[in-house]
C-alpha cells in the first residue's frame, strides 16, 4: 500500500516537472518568432509547390510552343501559316492552243448565245451547264486539275464520255468529262497542274469531236468557269447568293402573275354572270 502511494506520488512530481517544463519553454523568447518562421516558410513552400504543378499541367495542355497539343502531342494539325490561296486555271497542259467550243449556258444572255449553248441529244434539249474546250489543231490533250484537292469520282460514261470529279473547299467541285487514260484514283490528293486524264469523244457531244467537258460547282450548283479562271474558289459564294435572289424574285413574280391570272379569271365569272341576269330580266 505504501509503494502505490510513493508511485503516485512520483507520477504527480514527473507530471508537474513536465507542465514546468512546457511553461518555462514557451516562455522563452525565441520560441515564438521561430514557429512563426516556420509557419511562413511552409506557407511558401506550399505556394512554390501549387505553381509547379499549375505550370506542368498548363506544359501539358498546351506544349511548349502554346498550342493546345495536350497529351496528344504533335498529334493534332498544325494551322500552316501564310499558305496561298490558289486561284481556278484551265484544266489544260497547252492552254495557248486550247479554245471554247461550246460556251456555259446563260439565262442572262441573248437567244443567239443561249441557243448556241443548249446540247443536243437524240431528240432532247438541255443547256450545256459548263464549257466544251478544244484544241486548235484538233488533236488530243492532256487534262490537268484546275485546282488542288481529293479526287471523289472516277465513272465510266459512255454518254458523258467518262467522268473524275474532284473535291474542294466550301462545297465546290470541279467535274471533268469526255476523258480516258485516267492518271488518278477515288481518294488521291491531287496537285493544281498535275495530269489526270487525256481528252476524248462522248455520245453527248458528237459533234465536239475531241474534247474536255469542264464543269464548276457550287454546293450541286453549276456556274460559268469563264467567270472564275483566275479566280479563288471563295469567289464562288457571291454568285450563289444572286443566283438564289434571282430565283426567289422569279418565284414572287410567277406567284403574282398566278394571282392576278386567278383575279382575271374571277372578274370575267362576275362579268358573265352579270351579263346572264341582264338577259334574264329583258326576258
Amino acid at each position: 500500500m505504501v509503494a502505490e502511494v510513493m508511485k503516485m506520488r512520483e507520477e504527480e512530481k514527473k507530471l508537474t516537472s513536465q507542465k514546468k517544463g512546457k511553461k518555462s519553454f514557451f516562455k522563452k523568447r525565441w520560441v515564438y518568432p521561430a514557429i512563426y518562421l516556420a509557419s511562413a516558410a511552409l506557407i511558401i513552400s506550399a505556394i512554390f509547390w501549387y505553381q509547379s504543378s499549375g505550370n506542368q499541367t498548363a506544359k501539358n495542355e498546351f506544349g511548349m510552343q502554346g498550342d493546345k497539343q495536350g497529351k496528344n502531342g504533335y498529334k493534332n494539325p498544325a494551322v500552316e501559316v501564310g499558305k496561298s490561296v490558289e486561284n481556278f486555271k484551265w484544266p489544260v497542259k497547252n492552254t495557248e492552243q486550247a479554245q471554247i467550243d461550246k460556251e456555259f449556258y446563260d439565262e442572262k444572255a441573248s437567244e443567239d448565245k443561249q441557243e448556241a449553248a443548249m446540247i443536243v441529244y437524240g431528240t432532247t434539249y438541255q443547256p450545256n451547264r459548263g464549257i466544251d474546250i478544244t484544241m486548235k489543231d484538233a488533236k488530243d490533250f492532256e487534262v490537268v486539275a484546275a485546282l488542288s484537292g481529293t479526287v471523289s469520282k472516277v465513272e465510266d460514261d459512255s454518254v458523258l464520255g467518262n467522268v473524275i470529279e474532284i473535291q474542294h473547299e466550301d462545297g465546290v467541285v470541279t467535274q471533268y468529262q469526255s476523258i480516258k487514260d485516267y492518271k488518278v484514283s477515288v481518294g488521291d490528293k491531287v496537285k493544281q497542274g498535275q495530269v489526270i486524264a487525256t481528252a476524248s469523244t462522248s455520245q453527248l457531244s458528237e459533234k465536239a469531236k475531241t474534247h474536255l467537258h469542264f464543269e464548276i460547282r457550287k454546293d450541286n450548283i453549276a456556274v460559268n468557269p469563264v467567270s472564275y479562271f483566275d479566280k479563288p474558289a471563295s469567289s464562288i459564294k457571291e454568285v450563289i447568293k444572286e443566283q438564289t435572289v434571282d430565283q426567289n424574285n422569279e418565284k414572287s413574280n410567277d406567284t403574282s402573275n398566278d394571282t392576278s391570272d386567278e383575279s382575271k379569271q374571277q372578274d370575267n365569272k362576275e362579268d358573265n354572270s352579270k351579263g346572264t341576269d341582264q338577259e334574264d330580266t329583258q326576258g
